[in-house]
């Protein structure tokens, strides 16, 4: 199968580049995550449709597995190839970035093989390119996996909004006050995945976003984030853009209520990592978690985004 042909690609491109990791500023840091990192890209390999990239694709993104905030541009295929920036502020020197209105997140193994495959089937369902965040895997993600959060990230959304009311309150009193949720929320808003993805939106003419699994969670808190700051912003864009989730129906703010939760009817991994006040609108027959097309119970992410849009 291609998507197996891919992964073994990555992994030989990423044995080859071992000698640099060693000599990366921090490599005590490197060698911790190093394990943690491979296991989330063979997750990518079952979770995510890889055989939509090609050899050369695999091999450019498998060195690094772009490292978390990387963003991404994906064109559909047969179309071009990616272009990856590691960092928002060399993405920003770059004007042509700003012709891509569609922007994709991933979430199940967090590295930049699944996040440019599922760009790559978002991208062949609108037939134009599509910009990605990298969730990537840091400390902090180490972190939040020993607490649970890497599997159950549902209960992070939960939490945070049923501070919602508490929040407003506390608007009203000294800046010097601090609340459970101010503390919740910040610590999550401080991932550079949800930091790279505020500054997309504010930087870009978008019109679509398009989440999987734990990408939704991104997408939410980023939104809420600019919600907060730039509420006018947040409102222009909300009347002319639609967000789609897929395989984990998260709540967003409240401007946004052109959403779209998709969701395959074997996936309880999704329904449990999900708001239950939040319907379903499209369920896809037969289908769980992953998108790897060449599995069984596969979400086919291009033809569903298709039926959809």
């Amino acid at each position: 199968m291609k998507s197996a042909q891919s992964f073994g690609i990555a992994q030989a491109s990423r044995l080859i580049s071992l000698p640099t990791k060693l000599a990366a500023p921090n490599p005590y840091k490197e060698a911790l995550l190093e394990p943690l990192r491979e296991r989330n890209a063979f997750l990518d390999y079952i979770f995510y449709d890889l055989r939509v990239l090609e050899e050369d694709e695999v091999a450019q993104l498998a060195p690094s597995y772009a490292r978390e905030g990387a963003i991404i541009l994906t064109e559909p295929s047969g179309a071009g190839g990616l272009t990856v920036w590691q960092t928002f502020e060399s993405f920003q020197a770059d004007a042509y970035p700003k012709m891509a209105d569609c922007i994709a997140v991933a979430g199940v193994g967090s590295s930049g093989l699944g996040t440019a495959a599922f760009s790559r089937n978002v991208a062949d369902a609108i037939g134009r390119p599509v910009l990605s965040v990298v969730s990537g895997y840091g400390l902090a993600d180490l972190m939040s996996e020993a607490l649970g959060g890497f599997f159950w990230f549902g209960w992070l959304n939960a939490m945070r909004h049923s501070f919602e009311p508490l929040d407003a309150m506390t608007r009203m009193l000294p800046s010097t006050l601090e609340t459970t949720s101010g503390n919740l929320t910040t610590v999550i808003r401080r991932s550079l995945d949800v930091k790279t993805l505020y500054s997309l939106l504010e930087f870009l003419d978008w019109s679509l976003l398009v989440g999987h699994s734990k990408g939704n969670l991104v997408i939410s808190e980023a939104l809420f984030e600019l919600t907060e700051h730039k509420p006018r912003l947040a409102n222009a864009l909300a009347d002319r853009s639609r967000i789609v989730t897929v395989s984990a129906k998260i709540h967003m703010p409240r401007p946004w209520k052109r959403v779209i939760d998709v969701m395959g009817s074997l996936d309880g991994f999704g329904l449990l990592n999900s708001r239950a006040s939040i319907s379903t609108d499209k369920s896809i027959a037969c289908a769980w978690h992953h998108t790897n097309t060449e599995l069984l119970f596969h979400l086919p992410v291009t033809d569903a985004l298709r039926e959809v849009l």
